[in-house]
């Protein structure tokens, strides 16, 4: 058990790096380099969203600091727009211009075409549904590990 967990620790991080770098690739392929492929991924996942960037950070896996500095390249390269909240000047809001509408499209394109790919393979949607549930359920652990502290071993076993 101990092996297998720290194998899952190892190949998820190297399954999010290898995404990142097909990620890069298909920009490249695109002659797209005023974006990297994290800015990209940001974009994909604001998707049709208008959010702040609190809210953008808490929906995918981004350092705050790093978030906001790509929003501001991304702003600054056209892909998303900005504008300040009117319940709460502090807080900007952020949404895709048409430019970043252009580049969500090109990653699903890209995403679909994997998609496929896999299902022709060995790889069907049961392994997928049962490979995310089992990450779930790591996820669930990890987070109530975070909130209780050492104590969260001791109270209940992992979900």
């Amino acid at each position: 058990m101990f092996n297998a967990y720290l194998d899952t620790i190892a190949i998820t991080e190297r399954l999010h790096r290898q995404f990142l770098e097909l990620v890069k690739i298909e920009l490249e392929n695109h002659g797209m380099h005023d974006v990297n492929n994290v800015q990209a991924m940001i974009v994909f996942n604001i998707a049709d969203l208008d959010m702040t960037v609190g809210e953008l950070t808490l929906r995918g896996c981004y350092l705050g600091s790093n978030v906001s500095y790509n929003v501001k390249k991304m702003a600054e390269n056209g892909y998303i727009l900005q504008e300040r909240s009117p319940h709460d000047k502090r807080s900007v809001r952020v949404r895709l211009s048409d430019k970043g509408r252009n580049l969500r499209a090109l990653l699903l394109a890209m995403i679909e075409r994997q998609v496929d790919h896999i299902a022709k393979g060995t790889i069907d949607q049961d392994n997928l549904t049962q490979a995310l549930a089992t990450l779930n359920r790591i996820d669930r652990f990890w987070t109530r590990a975070m909130a209780l502290g050492p104590r969260a071993m001791e109270l209940t076993p992992a979900a």
